[in-house]
């Protein structure tokens, strides 16, 4: 008798344990509402595997503008009916230093953002398990690595993204000299010419771009560094191998270097304003203005160079009293054989040039 109630208890447990199970698509779900969950109404699967791809893992993107960073998720065999998701989204550094930050997370309709990314982000959600992140503006510190998460009930899988700026770095120093300005200095300087200070990974895309200068500069990072493609005595010596040399992590108020720019828009139009004479460096600010624009910063130069395509083989008064001009096709009496912004320096304002004007678009 003890060894058949026995048996008679363990058939019902087995009996009320497949009534609990739910058949959908072929395959059996395990409800765990009145079990162990969490009363949400999730689900352990068995043999469904949730998915989350990006169909590029690498962003570029313009200051100012827009981006979207691609984040789909299915499941495999498609599910009947939609389930019950999150989404959230993390920023990290591109060096992968510290700790990830919130961007947004969203249940169904409801979503929230955090911090500088607040009012500025939303998922795209063009069609079923399109979770990509739509951030509008970009700001100039948005650059980094993005994760997406999925979660579904015990389920969550992520993918990461990063995102770039297209851009330009150009060295810059202070009118007074090389070596001249610390770290707060220097990224206030590079604000002015309507730029920012450089990331490390802008420098190094700019050197693999060609970047050679052998002048140490200030990067957002708190390093001093500077990138050598060609090696000479001058630069570290010939022994060294081409790269992004660093003077490491610097003192931001003691130490002075030089700055690394970066500018990734223009949102106006830079020209060299054809005038009947020649300027002296208040006369081509007052040019500049009766002619409805003003007088152009170097970011903007090098913004116009680099996406524009301006080309202008005349020297011209700049904003900060430098004179400088654009090339994209080097040709004779028009400077070194390499595309670039020709630099004269900071001659005296009483001597007499040309001027680039910029014109804001309306």
């Amino acid at each position: 008798m003890w060894i058949l109630r026995h048996l008679l208890v363990l058939l019902m447990h087995l009996f009320l344990g497949s009534l609990a199970q739910k058949f959908s698509n072929g395959y059996y779900y395990q409800d765990i509402v009145n079990g162990n969950g969490n009363g949400n109404g999730e689900i352990y699967f068995h043999k469904i595997r949730l998915h989350v791809e990006s169909p590029e893992t690498l962003v570029s993107g313009v200051q100012g503008s827009n981006a979207t960073l691609p984040c789909h998720y299915r499941y495999e065999p498609a599910l009947s009916a939609p389930r019950r998701t999150r989404v959230k989204w993390f920023w990290q550094p591109v060096s992968g230093e510290g700790q990830e930050r919130d961007v947004m997370v969203a249940i169904g309709t409801r979503h929230r953002s955090y911090g500088d990314f607040k009012g500025r982000v939303r998922l795209h959600r063009s069609a079923p398990g399109d979770a990509s992140l739509v951030i509008n503006p970009l700001q100039s510190d948005d650059t980094g690595r993005y994760r997406c998460e999925i979660i579904d009930g015990l389920e969550d899988e992520s993918v990461t993204v990063q995102l770039n700026f297209r851009g330009v770095v150009f060295p810059y120093h202070s009118s007074r000299g090389r070596y001249l300005m610390n770290f707060h200095e220097a990224k206030e300087a590079c604000e002015k010419q309507d730029a920012h200070l450089a990331t490390f990974e802008q420098l190094y895309a700019s050197w693999e771009e060609g970047l050679d200068w052998c002048n140490a500069g200030w990067l957002m990072d708190g390093t001093a560094q500077y990138p050598v493609v060609v090696p000479r005595e001058a630069c570290g010596g010939t022994e060294l191998a081409p790269g992004v040399r660093s003077y490491g992590v610097r003192d931001k108020s003691l130490d002075r270097f030089d700055a690394f720019c970066f500018i990734s828009t223009i949102r106006g139009e830079v020209y060299f304003l054809q005038h009947h004479i020649k300027l002296n460096f208040t006369e081509a600010v007052e040019a500049c203005q009766s002619d409805g624009a003003r007088i152009a910063k170097v970011g903007q130069l090098y913004a116009a160079w680099r996406f524009v395509g301006l080309d202008q083989c005349d020297a011209g008064w700049l904003a900060d009293g430098s004179v400088r001009y654009p090339i994209t096709q080097p040709r004779m009496n028009c400077g070194t054989s390499e595309p670039g912004v020709r630099s004269l320096g900071f001659p005296p304002k009483h001597l007499k040039h040309g001027v680039y004007c910029y014109k804001v678009r309306w």
